[in-house]
């Protein structure tokens, strides 16, 4: 598989946020990047690792 990687000046200008959704059903972990049209990710949140897992 390809990857499609940034340049560091592009990724420089990034902005990216994560958020926990609870929409009542199910509770997403998200990941946006706020400068780009459809730039964002979800899964459910179960299935996403805790901070201390990805140091």
């Amino acid at each position: 598989m390809v990857t499609d990687t940034a340049t560091p000046s592009e990724a420089a200008e990034c902005e990216v946020m994560a958020s926990l959704d609870d929409d009542g059903r199910t509770e997403r972990f998200i990941i946006a990047d706020t400068t780009a049209d459809d730039a964002w990710l979800s899964m459910p949140a179960s299935k996403s690792s805790a901070l201390p897992s990805w140091r």
